[in-house]
């Protein structure tokens, strides 16, 4: 049978097909009247439409009706519109999991793409472009090319959106064949829709695209300005956000392309007046008369007002982006700060957006209502939003100076209310105003002194001890007030004991009286003998240190005059912001972070429904040499080798956070002892010896039966002896840590000695996104603490028990989303052999589990493991002898896919 070519008679499912349905061993036709609706002809379309209904209505519910896929795609050559669309929504859901059968429906897509119907020839064109089989791509280009260019308006803007599907699908395709040109074509299109749908589906290709596709110019500016009045809402917003990457030659184009987006503020659709707003404002930069710059911020105020009456849910939104808006505009919504205060039935999550708002409009004219409002809002009932409000206060305490005794008013006649919540939350935000006006109001500290004993939250006490300790010389009993504390020290939390600590040293040096003295032993002890907490120990050896040596310097250090804080109320950076405007309308723009932070862009890359990972039955061939390999890989004596001649020539940083080794006693730090057997010699420079006094070091981690090590080349190229060497890794993705003593002699001038550290996982792991940098410190008896950044190649951390079982594999890579599968190309790399190729790749304990040809190029799979269990299941494609080569991944882990891709480009290097 031909594909497409279909039986005219009734449609007859067979029993198996029965049982998958309807659940009964075998079929009667008293069972169910759908059995006889779909052994009717052809010619009873209602009643095979309803058999076809109640099939979707099963597969909608999620029950697995594919097995009916034979049967229900005999029902696509039909007249009716309704009952093709229903098999055409099977067939885009089922076709990926019987490509060879969907092939069969080919030849009704082609006829349909030209029916005399334009509603047919669109849903034809839609659903092959919807079916993401690479099968029927091939068949999907001819049909596309003509109704790219059909009469009719709606298969034309169908046909637009189709070319970016298939540029997903497979994007080399498109290009050959000349979508895009043609896509570009529609630009000029006298339908406005047609444009919109060209516009976005431009756009889309471009994310995915490391090339420029889509660049507006003048001559297409004015197209798309014209199709902006006319087009659906949708489009005009896909018609804004592109228009909103143009940039205007100079100030007269910029206030024309305003002119002509400015009756778009009105539009009834939240979507498209915030586009509008985006664009205008990106404008508005190049504008230069003030005066037309003062209507727009008049012109853009209403429609931001109007979206605050929408649902709360797009009020979130709206607010989330005028948070953005007033930050760089403010004079915007200036005299509409009324329109931000709290209404008593607003969620939560509105609340607190208005509160960040507020606090940006305040202003000297309006900062009496708005205190107002945040003293009332102090005694709502929601407990957090209390504490937002109490400290917005603060926060326009340190934004007006002129408004801060205002401020402080309202605070006190909050503290008095005595509620404990509000009290601690006053005292907190009363410290930062001290800090923003030293020595202006300290007459309140009386007050304040009143609710010491209701403190109980750690962040409360720390801001009231801070108080007492820089105004000690000012409370008489600062020494009592102190004293209090100091008997739960051991309980307190580290923030607590912190300042302290701190507070007493400072009323030590203030009143270097009897009492304090007894304090500042008390405090010390406990600090440096009774305390885990290394930063407390440390902090108080210092305190140590300089009160028993030099008392003045200590008041030089302790007492020093603090810079003044600022207002943080525009905490965003100005790039990040002008970021974020430019992403107004989008997630970014809620989220108040860069695309980037948490989309990861994958460019397109060609591949077939059968690269996906083949089903298992005939498509492998086992590599020679590695088919009955089952134990562990050959452990590795060679390190990974990367280069490192711009490292080595870069002058090493003193790394802020990482633990000073000066002053440290021996029992804190891995001290040296006798050497070990030496390491390979193709080690790269981490420090060099012409910034490091003559000290060189060459080292790099390794991986030798089971175990990572650290392998060192230490020489001396100075004139002294050099010894007592000590070593300490800071906070990294993995947590390494030394996990034995660093063993390296006493290395005399002109010599070497070379060394491997035994390291340990999850020891001190840093917070944040993985990265594979490796911060390290090292000293000796003669010289000062170097410090110097090396690599953690994530190959060193696969385990020996990564290999999977083929049929565990392809059961893992089936259950894992494409959304866990990434891929990179190397185009340098030019596979040698496959033998080679696996090989290098097993002494990394990458497992080879099976190997098929493709195009002829190799598809090879292998599997790697990483420390807690992390899977990397790997698919390499290449062809022998010729540059380039694929390397697609499914993880769980996927946030680790960078470090493996540096890993991976490392071992092709090799």
């Amino acid at each position: 049978m031909q594909p497409g070519s279909l039986p005219e008679g009734p449609t007859i499912l067979s029993s198996s097909t029965l049982i998958a349905l309807f659940g009964f061993s075998s079929p009667s036709l008293s069972l169910s009247p759908l059995l006889l609706y779909l052994s009717l002809p052809p010619e009873a379309e209602d009643k095979r439409k309803d058999a076809v209904k109640k099939v979707i209505a099963a597969m909608t519910v999620g029950k697995d009706v594919s097995s009916l896929f034979t049967d229900v795609v005999n029902c696509i050559q039909t007249e009716n519109l309704e009952l093709k669309k229903l098999v055409y929504l099977y067939l885009i859901n089922y076709a990926k999991s019987q490509p060879d059968l969907a092939i069969l429906a080919v030849n009704t897509f082609v006829k349909d793409s030209q029916d005399p119907n334009p509603l047919i020839r669109a849903l034809a064109v839609r659903t092959m472009g919807c079916i993401r089989v690479d099968k029927i791509t091939e068949y999907l280009c001819d049909p596309l090319q003509r109704c790219l260019k059909d009469d009719d308006p709606y298969v034309r803007k169908t046909a637009a959106i189709c070319v970016a599907k298939l540029y997903d699908i497979n994007a080399e395709l498109v290009e050959d064949r000349g979508f895009l040109d043609a896509l570009k074509d529609l630009i000029s299109d006298n339908n406005p829709m047609v444009v919109a749908n060209a516009v976005a589906s431009l756009a889309e290709i471009q994310e995915h695209s490391s090339r420029p596709i889509f660049e507006i110019t003048s001559h297409t500016l004015s197209k798309l300005l014209t199709a902006l009045n006319e087009c659906t809402e949708w489009g005009q917003v896909f018609i804004l956000d592109a228009l909103s990457k143009y940039k205007a030659v100079d100030a007269r184009e910029a206030e024309n392309i305003v002119e002509r987006v400015t009756p778009r503020l009105q539009h009834a659709n939240c979507a498209v007046a915030l586009s509008a707003v985006k664009m205008i404002l990106l404008q508005m930069e190049l504008i230069t008369s003030t005066d037309i710059v003062r209507n727009l911020c008049k012109k853009m105020a209403p429609p931001l007002v109007t979206l605050l009456s929408a649902e709360p849910e797009i009020q979130y939104v709206a607010l989330r982006n005028i948070n953005l808006i007033v930050q760089k505009r403010p004079t915007i919504l200036a005299h509409e700060i009324k329109v931000f205060f709290c209404k008593y039935n607003d969620p939560i999550y509105v609340k607190m957006e208005k509160l960040e708002i507020m606090i940006k409009l305040a202003s000297d004219r309006n900062i009496d209502q708005v205190l107002l409002e945040f003293k009332e809002y102090a005694t709502e009932v929601d407990v957090d939003f209390v504490r937002k409000a109490v400290r917005a206060i603060g926060r326009c305490a340190i934004k007006l100076e002129r408004a801060a005794e205002r401020c402080i008013s309202v605070l006190l006649e909050l503290i008095k209310i005595k509620v404990n919540y509000v009290v601690q939350e006053a005292i907190i935000v009363i410290k930062d105003i001290f800090r923003r006006y030293p020595n202006t109001y300290e007459s309140i500290i009386a007050t304040l002194c009143e609710s010491l004993d209701t403190l109980d939250e750690p962040e409360a006490k720390a801001s009231m001890i801070w108080i007492i300790g820089e105004y000690a010389e000012r409370i008489d009993n600062a020494d009592e007030l102190l004293e209090s504390f100091l008997e739960t020290f051991p309980e307190e939390p580290p923030q607590v004991q912190l300042q302290l600590l701190t507070a007493t040293v400072k009323l030590f040096l203030k009143k270097p009286t009897e009492g304090p003295q007894q304090m500042i032993q008390v405090v010390l002890n406990n600090a440096t003998v009774e305390t885990d907490n290394p930063d407390l120990r440390d902090r108080a050896y210092i305190y140590w240190r300089l009160l028993s040596t030099d008392p003045e310097a200590a008041k030089d250090v302790v007492l020093a005059e603090k810079p003044v804080i600022s207002d943080d109320s525009n905490q965003l950076d100005p790039s990040l912001l002008d970021e974020l405007l430019a992403n107004i309308a989008t997630l970014s723009s809620v989220y108040h972070k860069p695309p980037d932070a948490f989309v990861t862009r994958v460019k397109t890359i060609q591949k077939t429904e059968e690269e996906e990972y083949p089903d298992g039955e005939g498509g492998y061939s086992e590599a020679p040499g590695h088919a009955a390999a089952t134990g562990a890989s050959p452990p590795q004596t060679t390190s990974n080798v990367q280069s490192s001649a711009g490292r080595s020539q870069a002058t090493p940083a003193p790394v802020p956070d990482l633990l000073d080794l000066m002053g440290m006693d021996n029992s804190s730090a891995i001290v040296s002892a006798d050497p070990t057997t030496p390491v390979g010699p193709s080690l790269p420079v981490v420090l060099p010896a012409a910034t490091s006094q003559g000290l060189q070091i060459n080292a790099q981690l390794i991986r030798r039966d089971g175990q990572v090590f650290y392998s060192m080349l230490l020489e001396n190229n100075s004139q002294v002896p050099l010894d007592g060497f000590m070593i300490q890794f800071n906070k990294n993705t993995f947590g390494l840590a030394a996990g034995g003593p660093l063993q390296v002699p006493p290395i005399q001038p002109g010599t070497s000695a070379s060394t491997l550290l035994p390291m340990v996982l999850f020891q001190n792991v840093s917070p944040g996104p993985p990265s594979s940098l490796l911060q390290v410190a090292v000293k000796n008896n003669q010289q000062p603490v170097w410090y110097f950044n090396d690599k953690i190649p994530l190959s060193v951390l696969f385990s020996e028990d990564g290999r999977m079982e083929r049929s565990s594999f392809l059961e893992t890579w089936k259950s894992l989303p494409d959304s866990n599968e990434i891929s990179k190309d190397f185009p340098t790399f030019a596979m040698t052999s496959v033998e080679a190729t696996l090989d290098q790749l097993a002494a990394s304990n990458m497992f080879f589990i099976a190997k098929r040809k493709h195009s002829n190029q190799d598809v090879l799979y292998l599997s790697a493991k990483i420390p807690r269990g992390i899977p990397f299941l790997i698919e390499l494609t290449a062809a022998v002898g010729v540059p380039g080569l694929k390397c697609a991944i499914k993880t769980t882990g996927l946030e680790m896919a960078p470090l493996f891709f540096e890993a991976m480009e490392s071992l092709l290097e090799r």
